[in-house]
């Protein structure tokens, strides 16, 4: 995939990476039938059967939301994954000849689920997406008002989430690294490609931990919303999601009762 329109370099970057994933995703499984050709189309979503997904193995797709360009899918993109995403409708069309190979929508879905390496690299193909897209909207839509969400920048020192707050986003280091901080005490590190904050937003409570950059950071910020119905349309990534953010979180607990076990032997 590729916005339309300049596009800073920490976007290009993601963009290169998502890239990576569709085939990571598919490594292993066999296709449904030969390569699908279309030769033009102005709406692809009425030429082809909703219960696949497909791999662009060449060719150019644009993508129009509200009847104007947005972003090209291309080679090596995964077409037919926005069920479930909050954003706006979305027309395909192509111009050119297009190849695509075409895979079972549930044969996917259950490969993706049997291997936890895949699950992650769902997770942040789904989340990346929607960052990139809902930072574009926003963009077509208020050219001259740089979005709340999408991506944000923090300089070293500066506070992603305070330990109080309310979990309104979640968040994805995508350059940099930060330090995770339970009442004042250094509890780990937060690493880049690693989803933070999400949850307090399933649980509904506060932030548990302050998280501070260690060096500048560029962070996908995804407003709760729009992670809870990626989420619900998605429930078996959504479970794999809270049983790794609970391993980390005990993990977590461990280190901060030793933390207070240590400074009530020392006071």
């Amino acid at each position: 995939m590729y916005l339309l329109g300049e596009q800073p370099a920490y976007a290009d970057q993601l963009i290169n990476r998502l890239q990576r994933i569709p085939s990571q995703l598919l490594e292993g499984l066999a296709p449904a039938g030969e390569p699908i050709r279309i030769e033009r189309s102005d709406d692809l979503t009425r030429v082809l059967p909703g219960n696949q997904l497909y791999l662009i193995e060449n060719g150019l797709l644009h993508a129009l939301v509200e009847e104007r360009p947005l972003f090209y899918l291309q080679e090596g993109d995964l077409l037919g994954l926005r069920q479930g995403l909050d954003l706006p409708s979305c027309r395909y069309a192509n111009e050119e000849p297009l190849s695509l190979i075409p895979y079972p929508r549930s044969e996917v879905f259950r490969h993706i689920y049997a291997d936890e390496q895949r699950q992650e690299l769902f997770i942040q193909y789904l989340v990346g997406h929607t960052a990139l897209l809902s930072d574009a909207l926003a963009r077509l839509k208020q050219p001259e008002i740089r979005p709340a969400t999408g991506f944000q920048h923090f300089a070293a020192g500066e506070e992603l989430i305070r330990q109080g707050d309310e979990a309104d986003h979640v968040f994805i280091i995508i350059d940099g690294h930060a330090e995770a901080y339970v009442d004042g005490q250094k509890v780990g590190d937060v690493q880049k490609d690693e989803i933070f904050g999400a949850m307090a937003v399933f649980t509904r409570e506060k932030r548990s931990a302050t998280v501070v950059a260690s060096e500048p950071c560029t962070v996908m910020v995804i407003p709760k919303e729009q992670f809870l119905c990626l989420m619900q349309s998605n429930p078996r990534i959504a479970h794999s999601l809270v049983e790794s953010m609970a391993r980390r979180i005990d993990l977590l607990n461990k280190e901060v009762t030793q933390l207070r076990l240590a400074a009530q032997s020392n006071g």
